[in-house]
């Protein structure tokens, strides 16, 4: 209300101003071309100016009238076909997300190449056509989506690889995400990529490369990084210490060349070293393994590097019994330096001080293979009676890992 009290106001002083200007002076107003003459009162010249004015707002308001009246009905004009592109993208992302993959590839497809930024349909009707195993045609959709959208290529490459992952072609998504790395070596889906595909086709190397940036970039939760981290490099060690092609001499020169490319952190993990001293053991360097074993062991001890260390042949076996019996203050309940101490007295012939060690490392634990060492020991010194129940105690112990029988 008192807008329009204000706006009558102002009205009333504009016409009460004009009646005034009117009442002072007609004015003057002559216009002449060539022949064409023209006289009027100032006042009647400004009247036809503003009838011409508002007559040139009715035209227009006219015509943008008919103009909206003839888009309503002309099912083909401009707001249809953004409606019905509107439409399709809707009920495709909707089908898309419900796995219909048939309806969802063809409404995208028809929202992709009508609307201005198709990219996001594109996208979706090429996972709709994979999942229908159209994969031809799920390619030539993301071809298209390049050519409409060019700057849009390391989206479009990523939902490629992902594609190719899906469908089992592990090395064209390799070469896809190697060549995007190469142009965006720190983005950090990328990276997540290249990892989760190192890992599927075991590419430890790779995967060993590829962990400072994931580290840097922080693509994972660091305990999930450093589970990965020790998960990849026990493997590439592993998988340096086999002998797949050439000789057991290039096999361990290979082995050491990966030893020394491990983090100066994961030297003393146990799983490395494990991973490591048993290559060594397996390519014929059973001293160099006992070398390993002994320094991480002293570093920080272990269960599991104190039971390899039981196993391996070293330069001086007196010596080595020696080291072991060394630790054997600080961890006299533990089974398994008590069942490498048996079996590193069995390789000095200490027969004797290799059967307490072995009964000791029972009494703590029953474990299968004690029960084995024990036996085979005491049916080596005549006590077959005692050898043959320690034999069935240590059968005992692997039947309740094997699986039950119907």
């Amino acid at each position: 209300m008192k807008r329009l009290a204000l706006v009558l106001i102002l009205v009333l002083a504009i016409a009460g101003f004009l009646g005034w200007a009117i009442s002072q002076s007609a004015g003057y107003v002559l216009i002449t071309y060539d022949r064409f003459r023209y006289e009027s009162s100032f006042w009647v010249f400004l009247g036809l100016i503003a009838a011409f004015w508002l007559l040139a707002v009715l035209l227009h308001w006219l015509l943008g009238l008919l103009q909206l009246s003839g888009a309503l009905v002309n099912p083909w004009s401009r707001r249809h076909r953004a409606r019905r592109v509107e439409n399709a993208s809707r009920r495709g992302m909707r089908e898309l997300a419900e796995g219909q993959w048939q309806h969802a590839l063809g409404h995208l497809r028809t929202a992709a190449e009508h609307d201005r930024q198709p990219l996001v349909h594109y996208l979706g009707a090429a996972r709709a056509a994979n999942e229908l195993g159209e994969h031809e045609q799920s390619d030539e959709l993301l071809r298209r989506a390049q050519e409409r959208e060019p700057q849009a290529a390391l989206a479009i490459g990523l939902a490629q690889a992902q594609l190719q992952i899906a469908r089992g072609q592990y090395a064209e998504a390799r070469a896809t995400l190697n060549g995007l790395h190469n142009e965006h070596p720190h983005h950090p889906y990328l990276l997540a990529l290249l990892q989760q595909l190192s890992v599927q086709l075991e590419d430890w190397t790779a995967l060993c490369r590829l962990l400072p940036d994931l580290r840097k970039r922080r693509v994972l939760p660091a305990p999930r990084l450093d589970e990965l981290e020790r998960l990849a490099w026990t493997a590439a060690i592993e998988q340096a210490g086999q002998v797949a092609t050439g000789t057991a001499e290039e096999a361990l020169q290979l082995l050491n060349q990966r030893w020394q490319t491990v983090p100066s952190g994961l030297r003393s993990e146990p799983l490395v070293v494990r991973a490591y001293a048993d290559g060594l053991s397996r390519l014929g360097a059973e001293a160099k393994a006992e070398e390993v074993l002994h320094a991480a062991l002293k570093r920080d001890f272990d269960d599991r590097l104190v039971e390899r260390y039981g196993r391996v042949y070293g330069r001086e076996p007196a010596r080595q019994l020696a080291h072991a019996e060394g630790w054997l203050k600080a961890h006299p309940q533990s089974a398994a330096l008590l069942l490498a101490l048996g079996r590193l007295s069995l390789r000095n012939e200490l027969w004797g001080k290799a059967r307490d060690y072995f009964e000791a490392s029972l009494r703590v634990e029953h474990r299968p293979e004690t029960c084995a060492e024990l036996a085979r020991l005491l049916a080596q010194l005549g006590d077959a009676e005692r050898s043959n129940q320690l034999f069935h105690e240590g059968l005992g112990l692997l039947d309740r890992n094997l699986p039950a029988t119907l």
